[in-house]
């Protein structure tokens, strides 16, 4: 099975993610480290620029194996991920009734969803099968579009009530998760439905 060419986007981010390729291991434990001291005690959108570079730090040390060489211990609020042994960060994400929160440092599951509190994996669950309900719109086939009357309203109407779904996310769940856990990160767009982090208003 072949791959997918790179995008322009993907390009670019390879060219963020050098900057962390050039650090050596240490430098990089170190930086990944203090990072995640400033992390703590906060929900943070995906799309915050330090949220951004840590996240490319942190799969270029998955790959590098750096948390497994303890070469730096981690603020002692995180505990070790099962996934991959790099400190917890959980991820809130669309997906959370099929993916449960994931790691920023290796994309795996992190915490299955029925390892989170059962009220709350109920509201997550509800929220992120209506949020596949609305994405969905954004990949409707022809017949779909044609049925539906004005596809391009039912488009706009659908981002509307993504950025509002999104936005629950970060001012409803992030607090509960941050009960749990030192630091959340939370999705914050939706390329496919062109729903940008300012589109994202919290209450």
């Amino acid at each position: 099975m072949g791959t997918e060419p790179e995008t322009d986007l993907d390009q670019l981010w390879k060219e963020y993610r050098s900057v962390f390729e050039e650090f050596d291991d240490l430098s990089l434990a170190r930086w990944l480290a203090q990072t995640l001291g400033q992390f703590a005690g906060r929900c943070w959108r995906t799309s915050h620029p330090l949220a951004g570079a840590y996240r490319l730090a942190a799969q270029a040390a998955h790959e590098r194996q750096i948390w497994l060489k303890r070469l730096v211990t981690a603020p002692p609020a995180y505990v070790e991920a099962p996934c991959c042994r790099a400190p917890l960060l959980p991820l809130l994400t669309r997906d959370v009734p099929q993916s449960g929160l994931l790691c920023p440092h290796c994309d795996s599951t992190l915490v299955p969803l029925e390892d989170l509190p059962a009220e709350l994996q109920t509201r997550l669950c509800k929220w992120g099968n209506q949020y596949a309900e609305v994405h969905a719109v954004a990949h409707w086939d022809e017949r779909q579009q044609r049925g539906c009357g004005d596809y391009d309203a039912k488009l706009d109407d659908a981002a509307g009530h993504a950025a509002t779904l999104l936005g629950e996310a970060g001012s409803r769940f992030g607090p509960e998760l941050l009960e749990l856990y030192p630091a959340v990160f939370w999705e914050d767009q939706d390329e496919c439905l062109e729903v940008r982090p300012e589109d994202i208003v919290l209450g």
